[in-house]
């Protein structure tokens, strides 16, 4: 059993999962602050300033903790930059690899940090954002050349992505206007990988580092991960600031925040066999883990024994065929309202699930077992369907 596994046993009692109606994303404060603790402590050693990514967890109920810590959010457009102005109220960085005029007046109005994905881009809307009023500065999105990520769906820098402005299309261009360069090439990976993606982002753009206020690492970095080499973190971004004049830092990691910070539960509805034993969930991977089946990846399950007697399918609600969520080994059989408790579900999850099929969204409820408190932030209805489709 790892450590983390260890810990979220101790942070999610069966006292506390059992109380919440399911299915549900339950949400433990606790681990939040404790996350973000690790964060600043980075913060401080290096002055780096660390942000909170939208795209993996937005719950403005956790924003006032996280923004006691974090600097500000960065954000994938208008809407998560509006979301960031108002609720977390530090400041707020947006990038999308292209913007609409429509959007840049949105943007503008709820933006510190604007960054482009193409010089074009840049071109488009600068106008626009220098009579817009506000003191914003401007950031450009670049391609270091180099990335580790194993599964292509999440590789930024793959032949043919999208992300980022290639050495050879800088070449002669006045940047005068762009205060910073930005970065993202990792995924759920350690410091060495950022090691060596920083070495390769410098041979390629190191020339107009001097020119730039700042230069934002991206996002991926798993901080708070157990195994994560925090040294050599804290010694990358410290020498990085060295080597040029004391330069700005910014991380704008997701996962790191609110790692093991939630889990997912489910109630098991029916069993039935099929060539094999299968379970009925109350839940669906498709439209309630999505990362589930896009990733794909095999969420761990609380107490499931590494030889358990019987195997069960875990299938879900919805009519796609593949709405599965993995096998799972038990020691006794599963039975209708037995309820399964999934980890690290607090991220990437209720920001991306849907309503295809009408299927009901899961509750999502808050803890503090330091403070005791239970909350159900938000559950969901009818109402919240249609007004998606009309």
């Amino acid at each position: 059993m790892t450590d983390s596994y260890a810990q979220t046993l101790k942070d999610f009692p069966k006292e506390i999962t059992g109380r919440a109606e399911t299915p549900c994303y339950l949400i433990s404060e606790d681990v939040i602050r404790r996350n973000c603790e690790i964060l600043d402590s980075v913060q401080k050693r290096t002055g780096a300033k660390i942000m909170l990514a939208l795209k993996a967890f937005a719950l403005p109920k956790m924003f006032p903790l996280i923004s006691s810590y974090l600097h500000g959010v960065c954000a994938s457009g208008p809407i998560e930059a509006q979301l960031g102005f108002e609720e977390f109220k530090r400041e707020t960085h947006t990038y999308s690899p292209a913007f609409t005029y429509a959007q840049m007046e949105r943007v503008i109005k709820y933006s510190d940090h604007i960054v482009f994905n193409s010089v074009n881009q840049w071109h488009l809307h600068r106008d626009k954002i220098k009579a817009g009023g506000r003191h914003i500065e401007i950031g450009l999105r670049v391609n270091p050349g180099h990335a580790e990520v194993e599964v292509e769906l999440y590789n930024p820098c793959l032949p043919g992505s999208r992300f980022g402005v290639a050495p050879q299309d800088l070449e002669g261009v006045d940047l005068t206007g762009i205060d910073g360069l930005h970065f993202h090439a990792m995924c759920e990976q350690n410091s060495d990988v950022l090691e060596r993606v920083l070495a390769s982002f410098e041979k390629h753009f190191s020339h107009l580092i001097p020119q730039m206020k700042w230069i934002n690492f991206g996002g991926g970095h798993h901080i708070t991960r157990d195994d994560y080499d925090i040294e050599l973190l804290c010694r990358l971004i410290t020498d990085f600031r060295k080597r040029y004049n004391n330069i700005q830092v910014y991380l704008e990691p997701g996962e790191a925040v609110v790692l093991n910070a939630g889990v997912f539960i489910t109630s098991v509805l029916d069993t039935i066999y099929n060539g094999m034993d299968i379970a009925v969930c109350d839940c669906s991977a498709e439209t309630h883990m999505p990362d589930v089946l896009a990733m794909p990846y095999r969420p761990k399950l609380t107490g499931e024994p590494e030889n358990g007697k019987y195997t069960y399918r875990l299938g879900g609600i919805s009519c796609l065929s593949g709405d599965v969520i993995g096998d799972y080994h038990f020691d006794a059989p599963l039975k209708r309202g037995d309820r399964l408790v999934f980890t690290d579900m607090a991220l990437y999850s209720f920001v991306k699930n849907t309503n295809f099929n009408g299927v009901e969204l899961p509750s999502i409820v808050t803890f503090s077992l330091e403070k005791g408190t239970f909350e159900v932030i938000r559950k969901f209805g009818y109402e919240d369907y249609k007004n998606r489709i009309s």
